[in-house]
């Protein structure tokens, strides 16, 4: 069945509003060369991005070897870069939105992109531009990734699912193995609506829930049962991440530090295999100039297997219907390319499997020993019951308390274009709360310092926090005034407080900083107290997250409030960017 014009609509909020910040970060990975003497076709290809570097080297290859394709002459790959998900709702739409070339070869890290592809193209009555089944040129299983000593002690247990896994009892987690110093058990995952990995947990956990490896049905979705066992997994949730590679990058920084981890209240992070072998191998590490990896962690991650199977990311090589014949034989021979031993050799240096789906030696040491009768896989499930799954997730996800703080400084009067910073603060924030869920609990502050309206604190309780009323905030949005100092250290620890006070187990606690600045006030101009005072406590976590929306913002200290509790600081200091800013946080929720 198709999809409706609502359902559509649903995935354009979290793709149209982050394509254009993504062009910036795409455009980078653009090979551009001159066309060789005699190679008349040319074969514009789009890869996902975790891969995206090496297709670029590959096809640099490809273009100086000496192959030739159906037909005679030769051609020439030129790679570009986008998140599936992005490319998916530009395919569907207008790829000129992205300002890269035009695709005639469409990389995405898995199938499950070109079931939604195909939705969308019917659900537009146009022709289906993702219509078959297609190779791969690498495969990796989603894994849940533990600490080593955490996943030795869980493997001591024999074959566990992913109920026995991620559903553990939250608090009390690690009581029942009998390490209660380590606490509650939470894990981390992806947004699905934004990432792969995250999308393929979600089904998994389907999966996992009605004891089968294929054939789930919208019927199976809407068992309350199912639905009970996907909101027990959710609930152990510690936050849901836009991007699995930063987590990754933190982790091992606050790994070699020596410090408490940035994702100390996280058990596990579900994800590909790759990226823990990427962790593992140091590529993921703080570098030095000129190095290709980082130092290995002190402590690597461990990849378990749940005993129902798990999911694989197959990374099809899909040609579009943009290719003419020449083209199409271009595209055949770069297939063949790609799947010969020496590019596969640099796949599997990524900690890729083949394209038939095996583990090198180095990958499994890397990662840890498969099921001694190797890996079971689900099956993909029909898109249409895919964007069912997707829109319940929405429904059955943790919920979250938020605490936004709003800064209402004199510097938000400063223009950007022919706005102000307030303008486009207020702007994005509208656009970002309307993704948020209607069962969050959502509160409102304005900071600035004291002012002759408001002469007692520099803070503000605008909306308190309580059930979300989107047009309460809005309108409180709208009607504040922008005066005074930047008092921002003494908001964030009257608002970590203030959450501490209304903490909900049952909940993501989070505090979000807006501000264009840096701290001006000097009653409060102690950072290293308040870096312990919002440091990550595992058995009542509250998080903070940053956006730094302008060039004048302090990056630097409001990414290390972040870390320091756990969250996340986003940069938009390029105004453009802000609106991206703002999905990726509330992806977070």
């Amino acid at each position: 069945m198709a999809p409706t014009a609502t359902r559509t609509g649903q995935w354009l909020p979290y793709t149209a509003a982050v394509i254009a910040g993504l062009v910036v970060i795409a455009g980078a990975f653009v090979f551009v060369r001159q066309r060789e003497a005699g190679c008349a076709t040319t074969l514009q290809v789009n890869s996902s991005t975790e891969k995206a570097a090496l297709l670029v080297d590959l096809a640099e290859r490809y273009n100086r070897s000496d192959r030739s394709i159906a037909g005679g002459g030769c051609a020439q790959v030129h790679v570009s870069a986008l998140n599936s998900g992005k490319a998916t709702e530009a395919l569907a739409t207008d790829w000129t939105h992205t300002g890269l070339p035009q695709p005639q070869v469409w990389l995405p890290t898995s199938s499950l992109w070109t079931g939604q592809l195909r939705l969308l193209d019917e659900a537009a009555g146009r022709e289906l531009q993702t219509p078959d089944h297609y190779p791969s040129i690498a495969n990796s299983p989603l894994v849940i990734a533990m600490p080593q000593p955490k996943a030795e002690l869980v493997r001591k247990r024999g074959e566990l699912g992913w109920g026995e896994i991620l559903g553990l009892s939250g608090r009390d987690g690690w009581t029942d193995f009998g390490k209660p110093e380590w606490g509650r058990f939470t894990f981390g995952k992806d947004n699905p609506n934004l990432s792969t990995s995250g999308l393929a947990a979600t089904i998994a956990t389907y999966y996992a829930a009605v004891q089968r490896a294929s054939d789930l049905t919208r019927s199976d979705l809407a068992e309350p049962a199912v639905t009970q066992f996907v909101r027990r997994i959710e609930a152990n949730v510690s936050h849901y991440s836009d991007d699995s590679v930063d987590l990754l990058r933190s982790l091992a920084e606050a790994d070699l530090a020596g410090g408490a981890a940035s994702t100390d209240d996280m058990s596990a992070i579900v994800l590909q295999e790759e990226l823990v072998d990427l962790y593992n191998t140091g590529a993921l590490s703080p570098r030095q100039d000129g190095q290709e990896r980082g130092r290995r962690p002190n402590v690597p991650l461990v990849a378990v297997h749940p005993k129902e199977g798990t999911f694989n990311l197959d990374h099809p090589f899909v040609v579009l219907p943009t290719a003419d014949k020449r083209q199409r034989a271009a595209a055949t021979d770069f297939q063949k390319f790609l799947t010969e031993g020496a590019q596969q050799e640099s796949f599997a240096r990524l900690g890729f499997r083949d394209h038939e789906r095996r583990a090198s030696a180095e990958l499994l040491a890397s990662v840890g020993a498969e099921p001694s009768g190797g890996l079971s896989y689900f099956e993909p499930p029909a898109p249409e019951v895919v964007g069912a799954m997707l829109d319940g997730w929405r429904t059955l996800r943790k919920k979250a308390n938020i605490l936004i703080t709003l800064d209402t400084s004199g510097s938000m009067q400063a223009k950007v274009g022919t706005r102000t910073r307030f303008q486009v603060a207020a702007t994005a924030a509208g656009k970002g709360l309307a993704l948020l869920n209607a069962e969050d609990r959502v509160g409102l502050w304005s900071f600035s310092s004291e002012t002759k309206q408001h002469p007692k604190s520099p803070y503000r309780e605008e909306v308190p926090l309580g059930g979300f009323d989107q047009t309460r905030i809005n309108n409180k949005i709208a009607g504040l005034q922008v005066v005074g100092d930047t008092a921002l250290y003494a908001t964030v620890r009257a608002a970590h407080r203030e959450l501490l006070d209304r903490y909900d187990p049952q909940r993501i606690n989070a505090i979000v900083v807006l501000t264009d600045g840096k701290n001006e006030y000097s009653k409060d101009n102690d950072l290293a107290r308040l870096l312990a005072e919002v440091a990550l406590d595992p058995r009542r976590p509250v998080k903070v997250f940053c956006i730094a929306f302008d060039r004048d913002s302090d990056f630097a200290t409001l990414d290390r409030i972040a870390k320091a509790s756990s969250g996340k600081a986003f940069d938009a200091t390029d105004p453009a960017k802000i609106d991206e800013a703002f999905v990726k946080l509330v992806s977070s929720f």
